[in-house]
């Protein structure tokens, strides 16, 4: 029954020292660490931390949001965790899924955040739904009028400016001038 840590820091120029001095005072005889976003869906740290627990093993991080990238993610890392037979200790919010109340604790947080999940979605779709009744839709500004962007095309078929002057002269970036060109501007 081993303690192994696991410490994740979003980018190179965050520093682990503090995850990992908590980590080895918590007990921890390995520690595998990750240098990626916790969005990213490839975190091979991870994998391999999970990959070398056993049976009776705990994975030890300092704060649950290290683990997993969304409630969603984090509530399925435990679940496959509990199945293997290893617990799950989060050493500054007191968490220990090897112990009754720890499973309990960790299931209430995580029914607590994705009630508050749902909550915000229900109250985003609703102000969504106000704004179209109102009549406005989402979505970014139009950047290029079809006026603009015939003349662009113009500009670019008179060869004699280069995309990032025509995109200069329009205050839009040279993607848009790009996407501009591929479609069909000109009126059937």
């Amino acid at each position: 029954m081993a303690s192994i840590g696991y410490a994740r820091v979003s980018t190179r120029d965050q520093i682990l020292d503090g995850q990992l001095d908590q980590l080895r005072a918590g007990g921890c005889e390995k520690v595998f660490v990750e240098h990626a976003s916790g969005v990213l869906a490839k975190r091979p740290a991870l994998d391999d931390a999970l990959a070398y627990l056993r049976g009776g093993d705990t994975l030890v991080v300092t704060k649950l949001d290290r683990l997993g990238r969304s409630v969603r993610n984090l509530k399925e890392v435990a679940d496959g965790l509990e199945l293997r037979g290893v617990g799950l200790k989060a050493l500054s919010q007191g968490i220990d899924t090897t112990t009754p109340g720890g499973r309990l604790f960790f299931h209430m947080l995580a029914a607590i955040a994705e009630f508050e999940h749902d909550l915000i979605v229900e109250r985003t779709q609703d102000g969504l739904a106000a704004a179209r009744a109102r009549g406005r839709v989402g979505g970014g500004r139009v950047k290029m009028t079809a006026t603009k962007a015939r003349q662009a095309r113009a500009m670019y078929e008179e060869k004699t400016y280069t995309v990032q002057q025509i995109a200069d002269t329009f205050g839009v970036s040279r993607g848009t001038i790009y996407r501009h060109l591929t479609h069909d501007t000109h009126p059937a």
